[in-house]
């Protein structure tokens, strides 16, 4: 006889153990469930699954479910395995009282009907698998204490899961839990396998890839929505050639019809893609608010001072940076002046000091009459152009951002030296010429 599930609705499930961090293999799981479940309306469950008493530890829980909400996939319900010991009591002791179980010293021991297994996975296609090399597995060390295999079994069907969404590493286990089913007069649930994740040399996805935690992530600056838009590619995609999709836009589009069979690659450089084009959609407040979080003390003191100019810097980094933390690598030079060799002053081309000093004294001339109430990008490039052109741009220009940045490479030096003030772009101009 056959049990139905009493809610005939879609419900997936994510069923992390807390054994170690969420990462993002996992992130995934639960993306590609929440996404199928709410696509038809249905309920999607989280589940930590802690009953290796050994390796399970309360912060690994909070991480994945802290990890979750801070991507937006919130669950429908909760569980915890360590809590529900008398359900699974229950069923080991059905399957004991009918022969299908028996005990071998403390543990139980599932009887092996030894049938070959068939089920149609949704990704993969029909699977067969001979159970005879299984044996009689063992699925609890005593009635107290039951394992993964039967315990999955049992809340799959305790829940009303209809969908169960995985990775292929456990098509090998699909068998054992089908022969439980059957034998508990369980219904069987859909199986969908998804792909492995790689690294882009194909093997084993790892930190050299640049894969993390989840909540390392957003420590080093991602946005959630970035990393959900990134996860959703790894193994699917829509059929066209959009790149781009908000939460709800995954929720409308997703179908695990079009998840592939083969291995996904993770790509770090794709992440930073997309993390960058979030980045550019922020509000330029909202984006001062989140940057802010990651400077020095002593640089978040001067942005508070001076708001105005530190949304100025935002507003000139915004398109330049790949994650939050970016931003503290490439604005030193707003708040401390710049320290740097006087040889970087020189322009590749014309290596003369005279000339280089020349150039810059000319510069400080030519900004002393700018109005200092109007210091803008616009008027400072006008006050030095006609120079500039007249004795060669890299000549004039080079010298001009290294003495105001201390860098070879840096945001346009006009609307730097204008975020800066005529007083301070002044100064540096001058210190740089007294270097030579």
């Amino acid at each position: 006889m056959m049990f139905m599930a009493a809610n005939p609705k879609i419900v997936t499930r994510v069923a992390p153990s807390p054994t170690g961090l969420f990462h993002v293999g996992t992130a995934r799981t639960a993306l590609f469930n929440y996404l199928y479940a709410r696509k038809h309306g249905g309920k999607f469950i989280l589940r930590i699954e802690d009953t290796d008493k050994a390796r399970s530890e309360k912060k690994y829980e909070e991480d994945i479910v802290n990890g979750l909400k801070w991507l937006g996939l919130n669950w429908d319900e909760f569980y915890r395995q360590s809590e529900r010991t008398e359900v699974y009591k229950k069923y080991l002791q059905k399957l004991l009282d009918v022969g299908k179980a028996y005990l071998d010293g403390n543990a139980v021991r599932f009887k092996n009907p030894n049938k070959k297994v068939v089920f149609n996975d949704i990704i993969r296609g029909e699977i067969a698998t001979q159970t005879d090399d299984v044996g009689d597995f063992v699925i609890a060390k005593d009635l107290e204490t039951p394992l993964f295999h039967f315990t999955v079994v049992v809340d799959d069907f305790e829940m009303g899961v209809t969908h169960i969404i995985r990775g292929e590493d456990h098509i090998s286990n699909t068998p054992r839990h089908i022969l439980l089913q059957e034998a508990l007069g369980f219904n069987i649930p859909q199986y969908a396998h998804l792909p492995l994740i790689l690294g882009t040399d194909r093997s084993k996805l790892s930190k050299r890839h640049g894969a993390a935690s989840v909540n390392e992530y957003r420590e080093d600056g991602y946005l959630p929505e970035a990393i959900v838009n990134f996860l959703a590619f790894i193994g699917w995609n829509p059929g066209d050639e959009r790149e781009i999709f908000s939460l709800p836009e995954l929720v409308k589009e997703f179908s695990l019809e079009r998840i592939q069979k083969g291995a996904g690659v993770f790509n770090i450089e794709r992440l930073n893609w997309y993390n960058k084009e979030y980045i550019k959609k922020i509000e330029p407040e909202k984006l001062a608010q989140k940057l802010f979080e990651y400077l020095p003390d002593e640089w978040k003191k001067e942005a508070e001072k001076n708001k105005a100019m530190w949304l100025k810097i935002v507003n000139l980094e915004k398109d330049r940076i790949e994650k939050l933390s970016d931003i503290k690598g490439g604005i030193g030079y707003f708040f401390n002046k710049p320290v740097y060799e006087k040889d970087l002053l020189l322009w590749r081309k014309e290596p003369d000091l005279a000339n280089t000093k020349k150039h810059l004294e000319e510069v400080v001339k030519s900004l002393s009459a700018v109005d200092e109430n109007n210091f803008e990008a616009d008027k400072i490039k006008e006050a030095v152009w006609n120079f500039a052109e007249q004795e060669g741009r890299g000549s004039v220009l080079w010298p001009f951002r290294v003495a105001l940045t201390g860098l070879e490479k840096s945001p346009d030096p006009f609307a730097v030296a204008s975020i800066l003030g005529k007083k301070e772009t002044l100064d540096r101009l001058k210190n740089a010429a007294e270097k030579i």
